[in-house]
C-alpha cells in the first residue's frame, strides 16, 4: 500500500489549509485590490526577493490586447484577509510570442512587485524554486484560488505530456480564477519549499473544463522571461 500522501488523494481537489507553502501564493486582484480577484500568482526565489509567477493571459491580453494594469498580488489571501499584505504589480514580463500570436506555449509571465513598507514580498516566507526542463511527468501539488470563493483550493496528481509544448494534469474543480496556479514538485515537508514546474495556462488557457488543467512546458524560455525579471527587479 502506498503511504499517505502529502498531497492527499491524487486527483482530486481539497480546502488548502493555511500552511507556510500556501502563504507563497496568492489571489490576484484588479483595480488596485478594490476589484475581484481573477487570477492567482505565486512567489518565486529571486536575488531581489519581489519576482512573482502568474500565466501571461493574466496580466497581458495577448494578440491585439495589451498589458493589465492597476493589478495587486495579496498572498494568503483567505476570507477577505490579507494576512501577509498587499503588493502591487509593478511591472511585468511576457514572452514576445505571448504578445504578438497569443501562442499557447507562451502563455507565462514574471512579474514584479513593489516594496511595501520597506518589505519585499520575498521576505514574508520566501518562494519556491524555478524548476525548467523536468521532463513531462512529474507529481505536483497546485494551489489556486477559485473567482467563486474565497480560500484556496489545493490538488496534487502526475503530470502528462499534452504535447511537446504542454503539459496536462488531471485534478478536480479548478475553475476561472485558478489560472496562474503554481505547480510544485519537489516539495520538502519541513520547510515547505518545493520546484514550480508549471502554471495553469497554456492550452485552451488552461482548459476548458475545471477537471483537466493545461501548463505550457517550462523549457530555456521560462528560464529566459525569469532572467529579465530579475534584472528588472534591480533596477
Amino acid at each position: 500500500m502506498r503511504s499517505a500522501s502529502p498531497f492527499g488523494t491524487p486527483g482530486v481537489q481539497r480546502t488548502a489549509r493555511p500552511t507556510v507553502g500556501a502563504a507563497r501564493v496568492g489571489a490576484v486582484f484588479s483595480d488596485n485590490g478594490s476589484g475581484g480577484h481573477f487570477c492567482t500568482a505565486s512567489i518565486v526565489d529571486s536575488p531581489g526577493d519581489s519576482v512573482i509567477l502568474t500565466a501571461a493571459h493574466c496580466v497581458h491580453g495577448g494578440k491585439g490586447g495589451h498589458e493589465s494594469t492597476d493589478l495587486m498580488f495579496v498572498p494568503g489571501y483567505r476570507d477577505g484577509d490579507a494576512p501577509y499584505g498587499e503588493w502591487p504589480i509593478t511591472h511585468v514580463v511576457v514572452d514576445k510570442r505571448w504578445v504578438r500570436h497569443s501562442d499557447p506555449n507562451y502563455d507565462v509571465a514574471f512579474a514584479d512587485v513593489a516594496t511595501v513598507h520597506g518589505r519585499r514580498v520575498g521576505d514574508v516566507f520566501g518562494g519556491n524554486k524555478l524548476g525548467y526542463d523536468r521532463g513531462y511527468r512529474l507529481r505536483v501539488q497546485i494551489t489556486g484560488y477559485p473567482a467563486s470563493t474565497e480560500q484556496p483550493i489545493t490538488c496534487g496528481n502526475d503530470t502528462t505530456r499534452f504535447s511537446a509544448g504542454q503539459l496536462r494534469i488531471e485534478c478536480t474543480g479548478f475553475p476561472g480564477g485558478t489560472s496562474g496556479s503554481p505547480w510544485v514538485t519537489d516539495l520538502d515537508r519541513e520547510t515547505h519549499i518545493g520546484t514550480v514546474v508549471g502554471v495553469i495556462g497554456g492550452y485552451q488557457t488552461g482548459g476548458a473544463t475545471p477537471d483537466v488543467s493545461y501548463s505550457p512546458y517550462f523549457g530555456n524560455g521560462v528560464l529566459d522571461l525569469y532572467r529579465t525579471a530579475v534584472r528588472d527587479e534591480q533596477h
